[in-house]
């Protein structure tokens, strides 16, 4: 089970989180804002993070913002709004997946055992072809779970961790937002593609040269994505 720090301004959903998590075996430490989650941790050290947006003083999304410059910690967003902008605004701020509130404990639950599985090798990952790929400048252990550019290791979350994975597993093979929407992230309804956008453009940011065009993590207009081929 998962030790887990739900960072919730409202009482009520903390209370009920808390219990139902604890129910399930999962160690769980709430609190109601953001600068003391930032506080705990340290302190407790939790293997993901469930975020509201919505916090008294500094918002969610400065925290996962914090969280993610130095960390590769899984975390999913809480929350109310459920605009598309809200939704890509937190996850281009660099959070994993985003649930929608109110929402039953069995799908936060699910949402976090999805996000702590791409932490995980996956049989792709550490079979026979598994080992040091180098392409271009760009370096990827898919046994030790490592990227580097340049020699220099990249602080990836494990959203984009496991995309760069599982694109480059095929390369020039192209897989359309669905299907990297039920492979990686274990959704099945097509609303949440926006996921998968956000993701390579976090993705991009880290590993491009230029992200505005890309050399590894290309688009095929119209359907989805693929791992190069490079340019002569």
């Amino acid at each position: 089970m998962s030790r887990v720090l739900l960072i919730e301004d409202d009482p009520a959903v903390r209370r009920g989180v808390v219990l139902g998590l604890s129910r399930n075996g999962h160690e769980t430490e709430a609190v109601g804002t953001g600068e003391s989650g930032l506080e705990a941790l340290a302190a407790f050290k939790p293997d993901l993070v469930l975020l509201d947006l919505m916090l008294p003083g500094m918002s969610g999304l400065e925290v996962c913002s914090r969280i993610r410059a130095t960390s590769r910690l899984p975390i999913v967003i809480l929350s109310a709004r459920d605009d598309d902008v809200d939704v890509v605004i937190g996850l281009e701020a660099g959070a994993d997946d985003y649930v929608v509130k109110p929402a039953s404990v069995a799908l936060i639950e699910a949402r976090m055992r999805a996000v702590l599985r791409r932490l995980a090798p996956s049989p792709s990952d550490t079979g026979a072809d598994a080992g040091r790929v180098t392409v271009g400048d760009l370096e990827i252990d898919r046994s030790a779970l490592i990227v580097r550019k340049r020699g220099a290791e990249l602080a990836l979350a494990p959203s984009e961790l496991k995309l760069l994975l599982f694109l480059s597993a095929a390369p020039e093979r192209t897989f359309s937002r669905q299907q990297l929407l039920e492979d990686i992230w274990e959704h099945s309804y097509y609303g949440d593609v926006r996921l998968v956008d956000a993701c390579v453009m976090r993705l991009r940011a880290k590993i491009e040269e230029d992200s505005r065009h890309p050399v590894y993590v290309q688009t095929v207009r119209g359907f989805g994505y693929r791992f190069g081929p490079l340019p002569a």
